[in-house]
């Protein structure tokens, strides 16, 4: 067995995609597109993450903007301020089973309430690969004493 769990911040990605209050939906869906990324938080200007938007958050605000061609909204209209993050030292395991109860694709990571990085369920899946490989190479080589 893998002797110290791995943590959110072994897996974590520090280059965040994330946008502020006052950013324009039309340029916030544009950059998801370009960064291809599903969503992205939203800080203020101290690093704290207020708000979380997503591409489906875009598409809902897009339809009304590009679609019947209304005035365009800003990230603080369509956020979630209702974040779920998590700590950069959560074990990677808990994540992994929140992740099988929960749907979002990507969580903050938050350290003392400031961004840090962002983990998604491919960060988290890329843990587990790497721990059953050590698994099943500790195993062939106690099969093999």
């Amino acid at each position: 067995m893998y002797e110290a769990s791995p943590t959110v911040r072994d897996y974590m990605s520090h280059k965040v995609v994330c946008f502020d209050l006052q950013d324009d939906v039309a340029d916030i869906a544009a950059t998801l597109l370009e960064k291809k990324v599903s969503g992205a938080p939203i800080v203020d200007r101290q690093g704290n993450v207020v708000g979380f938007v997503s591409e489906q958050d875009c598409i809902k605000e897009m339809l009304n903007t590009a679609w019947h061609c209304e005035l365009t909204a800003t990230a603080a209209d369509v956020m979630h301020s209702e974040v779920l993050s998590v700590s950069p030292n959560m074990d990677v395991g808990d994540l992994a089973q929140q992740l099988c109860a929960t749907k979002p694709k990507m969580y903050p990571v938050v350290e003392d309430g400031r961004l840090v990085g962002v983990i998604t369920r491919s960060n988290v899946m890329q843990a587990l690969v790497d721990m059953s490989a050590r698994c099943h190479t500790v195993n062939k080589q106690t099969a093999s004493s």
